[in-house]
């Protein structure tokens, strides 16, 4: 009997064992060739059971694991709490340096043979991350032949051409098998203008264009309080200015953002296998992925993380007063462009056999690793900026040229050229693992044989990033970045167990106990054990029954815990400043009076030196998992689903605001709170100054996931077209985060927010396919429910998107069994995204919407 592996087990179970070890969605290469996606986000992001951020090429400027990159969010509880696997076996991080998430572009969409997402915890089974679920992707393994194909589609509006070509070809043999693959796809660019002209604010009950304040004349507030902007007509004054008006002066920056941003990405692979004995095969996996990608971006802005003050009598300065010139858009010398380009390799080799007729092994060496360089163009280095203010040596022999900032078009070639500079940093990934397992019965019950997988697995995870040396000096008009690197490595053992407790007494066909644990030992959080139970009751032969409960862990990612730690003087309040003039009976009073503070103690200034970045004392996320559920299959053509979920994070990493935890701590009885340890902030023991206050993440927060998961398929035959429905359903009830203890509850169900995604209670995906002879077609139905704007008020425009469908249709042709051609049209009826408060770009969120509105595409394959 052949033995398979699933995803949410070791244990290669017997066919006919194969069932439910917990909720799984199943997308097939039949189903992947049908959406016509070049890219793996963009099924997986379609999926009921995803929520939240994750990064993807209509998310133009998500950043949180890197330009470029795309994800997969489950449960919208984060891409670090969803494990993606490749073939069963871990995958490096993906980006340009110091990640905390596979970056899906390596993976090509052509050798894919299908996709498992496990939505049930698995740290169990997996070890860490796996605490909103798993994403298995599963690679064409042999074929006997060459496979190509190209496709090619547009908007309907003509732009964002995408473009793919791959060919795979094989052999095999009773000794082995060898296949090898060469991949490209290139995605263009779609200016977000053409989606949404100019950013729409509410005024006056009405939407309205608006823009940003950084303007491309210069906004300014002068001695005497009035804000003013410089001439911004090329025509205009160059020494003219006037009071400033939002409605007048504000940027649009629309058109330089785009609503897509280009990707190219060209990859190959060879995966083999080689029969060494009749018990021992020989195999291995090889996969390389090259991207380049680019990003539009506004022109540059002063003003922003420097001051820049204009004396009255400087030269440029036409107002007669001294003033700070609070933000002056540098649009004369054109818009930036912030591009990556990355390597990624996986080699992969191991052995495989097999043991008598009960028993299977492997074990194998698994070394991903990844660069990337990045970049921006167009960048302004503050340093000569001031330069060329200094009215006493600019425009010297060797000196800095003098520029004027004051007006639009009053800079010259020679400044723009001098202040200008591109910048490039270097950073990566590298992940090296063993993995080593035993899978087998290990004697037979009278319901049945005990199966039994155990095995060990050593990692070790290693990121870095080196930015630009301007940008850590803070010489540059963008964000200050210190370098990242760090390592870490874990041992784990697993063992797992399918035990048959009953069978075949009435009511109880089959009833199996699934049981697991693992113990896991980090190189720099100790030791961590995890377990999984779960009861698999076969009511009667069309009814099951299943329940898991485990608990799952997440470690702090490198960047969490290696990010470059620097200090700042933020303005903050010290709660004990003039404590003894509060109420004796306040929590303030007296845990000021028992940390020692002398009556009348006040706070040397207005700002408190706070220290952020990474913290290596950081320990991992505890997770409690519970699944329940049926599946219902009254006839061999219909099959029902029904999981309930509840997912419950403790210890989550969260940032949090060094003035939050002082407040929180001096108002907890006793100085009781977490924050009011040392690792939150210390006091000078002679003056009780507070000497440390720390914002870097802590174990703090606490979420709370909960909700439904529907499922159903039933196949048909229709005026002699064999076909089948399909349709997944996700009902969100609860998704609850506490960002501290005693913090307040935010409740995010049935909320969209801004820049964290949707949380829309239902969400569906609904599909129709159908064949008949040479002819085959699909209709798929994605359903977002509607959703409140978190920081909106209930009378605004845009507090509440309504609910969202689009649809989607294929057709496919089989000239013969070498050659097919297949049309798509996506968003069949051009439904535009709505607008929300919150919107991240293009007045709406997205992560969660379309903006490309109805596009088509063609496929043409062959087979020889």
């Amino acid at each position: 009997m052949q033995r398979v592996q699933i995803t949410g087990s070791r244990i290669n179970l017997r066919q006919e064992q194969v069932s439910g070890v917990g909720p799984v969605t199943v997308i097939d290469a039949d189903t992947i060739q049908r959406s016509g996606a070049i890219s793996i986000e963009t099924l997986l992001q379609r999926l009921p059971s995803s929520a939240g951020t994750a990064g993807s090429q209509s998310s133009a400027y998500w950043t949180s694991n890197g330009y470029g990159t795309t994800q997969v969010n489950l449960r919208g509880l984060g891409i670090d709490r969803t494990l993606v696997l490749l073939n069963g076996r871990r995958v490096v991080s993906g980006g340009t340096g110091a990640n905390s998430a596979v970056d899906l572009n390596m993976i090509p969409v052509a050798m894919i043979e299908r996709i498992e997402v496990l939505k049930d915890g698995a740290s169990a089974i997996y070890g860490a991350d796996a605490v909103a679920g798993v994403v298995n992707i599963i690679t064409k393994k042999a074929i006997d032949g060459v496979e190509a194909s190209a496709r090619y589609g547009k908007t309907e509006r003509g732009d964002g051409a995408e473009k793919s070509a791959d060919i795979v070809w094989g052999t095999k043999s009773e000794r082995g098998s060898l296949m090898g693959s060469l991949n490209y796809s290139e995605s263009e660019a779609v200016n977000l203008a053409s989606r949404a002209p100019c950013s729409l604010f509410e005024e006056d009950g009405e939407l309205v264009c608006s823009g940003s304040s950084s303007t491309i004349g210069g906004r300014a507030r002068l001695a005497d309080g009035r804000r003013v902007n410089f001439n911004q007509d090329p025509n205009g004054n160059p020494r003219g200015f006037e009071t400033y008006s939002a409605a007048r002066h504000a940027y649009n920056s629309n058109p330089f953002l785009n609503a897509v941003n280009p990707i190219k990405r060209i990859g190959a692979s060879a995966f083999g296998n080689v029969r060494l004995t009749d018990q021992v095969d020989l195999f291995s996996e090889v996969m390389f992925t090259n991207r380049k990608s680019k990003q539009l971006a506004t022109p540059g802005a002063i003003g922003v993380y420097r001051p820049i003050n204009i004396a009255a009598s400087h030269p440029t300065n036409p107002t007669g007063q001294d003033l700070t010139l609070e933000r002056r858009r540098v649009a004369e010398v054109g818009p930036r462009y912030f591009f990556q380009e990355t390597n990624t390799f996986r080699v992969l080799a191991g052995l495989k056999g097999v043991i008598g007729e009960k028993w299977d092994w492997s074990a194998s060496l698994n070394w991903g690793r990844n660069t990337g360089v990045d970049g921006m163009t167009n960048i302004i280095n503050l340093d000569r900026v001031d330069a060329t203010l200094n009215a006493a040596t600019c425009g010297r022999a060797g000196a800095a040229p003098c520029g004027n900032y004051l007006g639009y078009g009053n800079l010259s070639p020679a400044v723009l050229d001098y202040i200008h500079f591109t910048t490039r940093d270097h950073g990566g990934n590298d992940q090296k693992s063993f993995n080593a397992s035993i899978s087998g019965e290990l004697f037979t019950l009278p319901a049945g044989p005990l199966g039994f997988a155990s095995g060990f697995e050593y990692r070790r995870e290693r990121g870095w990033r080196d930015p630009d040396s301007m940008i850590v000096s803070g010489a540059a008009n963008t964000p200050a970045q210190d370098p990242i690197a760090g390592e870490y490595s874990a041992r784990e053992v697993f063992a797992e167990l399918a035990v048959p407790l009953l069978a075949k007494l009435p009511l109880v066909d089959s009833l199996t106990l699934n049981a697991a644990a693992r113990y896991s030992d980090y190189s720099l959080f100790g030791s961590q054990g995890t377990y999984k139970l779960g009861l698999d009751w076969q009511v009667i032969p069309s009814l099951k029954m299943r329940a898991n409960r485990s608990t799952a862990f997440r470690v702090p990612n490198v960047p969490e815990l290696f990010g470059g730690v620097s200090e700042g003087n933020l303005t903050t309040t010290d709660p004990c400043n003039n404590w003894n003039t509060l109420d004796p009976n306040s929590a303030v009073y007296k845990n000021c009076q028992a940390s020692g503070l002398p009556a009348g103690f006040r706070q040397f200034g207005p700002s408190i030196l706070t220290t952020g970045g990474g913290n290596q004392n950081l320990k991992p996320e505890e997770a409690d998992t519970f699944t329940v559920g049926a599946v219902w299959t009254p006839s061999k053509a219909l099959t029902l689903t029904l999981d309930y979920f509840n997912i419950k994070i403790n210890n989550a990493i969260e940032t949090v605001p060094g003035s939050t935890k002082l407040s929180v701590c001096y108002n907890s009885p006793g100085l009781a709170h977490i924050f009011c340890g040392p690792q939150s902030f210390t006091r000078d023991p002679r003056t009780g100054e507070i000497n440390f206050l720390s914002s870097q993440p802590e174990n703090a927060a606490q979420q709370r996931v909960a909700g439904i998961d529907l499922g159903a398929m039933y196949d048909f035959n229709l005026f002699g077209w064999s076909s089948s429905v399909t349709a997944d359903v996700s009902r969100l009830s609860e998704f609850d985060v506490t960002p501290f203890p005693g913090g307040e509850v935010i409740e995010y169900a049935g909320k969209i927010t801004g820049g964290r995604g949707s949380y829309a209670k239902w969400r569906s995906t609904a599909s129709l396919t159908t064949s008949n002879g040479p002819w085959s077609g699909s209709y798929t139905v994605q359903y977002i429910g509607n959703a409140e704007d978190i920081n909106a008020a209930p009378s605004d425009i845009g507090s509440r998107a309504p609910s969202v469908a689009y649809h989607n249709a294929s057709l496919k042709y089989a000239f013969n069994k070498a050659m097919t051609l297949a049309v798509g049209i996506d968003n069949l009826f051009d439904k535009r995204p709505p607008y929300i408060q919150s919107w991240t770009d293009g007045n709406t969120d997205t992560m969660t919407y379309d903006l490309l509105g109805r596009r088509w595409h063609v496929r043409l394959g062959y087979k020889f």
